[in-house]
């Protein structure tokens, strides 16, 4: 199992973005995908039209009395399921630092990595949507993820919060995870995102070479509820973010084919919700990932009509 995380210090720079497309990709390419959103907003579980809500929130999570196998949800897509937001995970660095207390098992630090590892068996990669800011939420992340894929706007603060991030996960003893920057929201009419691309190309050989442009065809996600890498399969919005997964994937192990991404894949009919009908899927009530796994019945969606945050 891989595990893969979008982060960054700063807020607003595509992390959610990237993760859902990228998760989205995953499954498409036949990998058994699973996107854990970690930020209270809920962002990622908005656009797969799951609620954002676990039973018992992030303390029964942390404190072992409810397992993440059982928090997970099915979404429309085969191979993606999803660990949805819950508004309680803003308390989510209280309840990891009482990790070793109160009869909590393992390190603080470590807690993240300790819930996943029994998922080992049933995912090939894991996607980790991170809140931003260093906290122990992200220390957690960072101990537990194999790739750091991190989201930069071509700007001055944007390289400062990359170096401190290397700084920061260079002073880890034991596992350290890749950093993979890339660049998003890059407007090439600016000079200044050519110059700053160009330099951190140059300075950084982990750094990713495909950018992800400002367009507004991906702010439309939060329209669709979907990734712009399903309902709009062939623009350029979608053919840079499976350029980027090829670029930042890890090499597969037992690679699984499917069929490939069409342009009626995702059928767009206003107020249509999920893909019932659509080529290779079956209808609703919706497909599983794994055994048992079934998506979340229509009552249990989140029924929101406006932007994601």
């Amino acid at each position: 199992m891989k595990i893969y995380a979008t982060y960054n210090i700063k807020g607003g720079v595509g992390k959610t973005t990237a993760a859902v497309n990228f998760a989205y990709l995953s499954a498409a390419d036949g990998c058994r995908t699973l996107l854990w959103d970690l930020d209270p907003q809920g962002a990622a579980s908005f656009l797969f039209r799951i609620k954002p809500r676990v039973k018992g929130g992030g303390k029964a999570l942390i404190r072992g009395k409810r397992t993440l196998d059982d928090a997970i949800k099915g979404t429309d897509f085969e191979n993606l399921d999803l660990i949805p937001a819950d508004f309680t995970y803003r308390n989510m660095d209280l309840l990891l630092g009482s990790a070793g207390q109160d009869g909590a098992a393992g390190k603080p630090t470590r807690k993240i990595a300790q819930l996943l590892r029994p998922l080992a068996d049933e995912y090939d990669n894991v996607f980790l949507d991170c809140p931003p800011s260093i906290s122990l939420v992200s220390e957690n992340v960072m101990h537990a993820a194999d790739v750091l894929l991190v989201p930069l706007i071509p700007t001055t603060l944007s390289v400062r919060t990359l170096d401190q991030l290397t700084e920061f996960v260079a002073e880890f003893s034991g596992h350290r995870p890749q950093i993979r920057a890339f660049f998003s929201m890059v407007d090439r009419r600016k000079r200044l995102h050519q110059d700053i691309a160009a330099k951190i190309l140059a300075e950084r050989p982990g750094a990713a070479a495909t950018p992800i442009p400002a367009l507004s065809l991906i702010e439309r996600m939060s329209v669709e509820r979907a990734p712009v890498t399903a309902f709009a399969p062939r623009s350029q919005a979608a053919r840079a973010f499976r350029s980027l997964w090829a670029e930042v994937a890890l090499p597969r192990t037992g690679a699984r084919t499917t069929a490939p991404l069409g342009k009626k894949e995702f059928p767009r009919a206003p107020g249509q919700r999920g893909l019932a009908g659509a080529p290779g899927r079956p209808s609703a009530p919706g497909r599983a990932s794994r055994p048992g796994r079934r998506r979340p019945p229509s009552e249990q969606r989140l029924l929101l009509s406006g932007p994601a945050l």
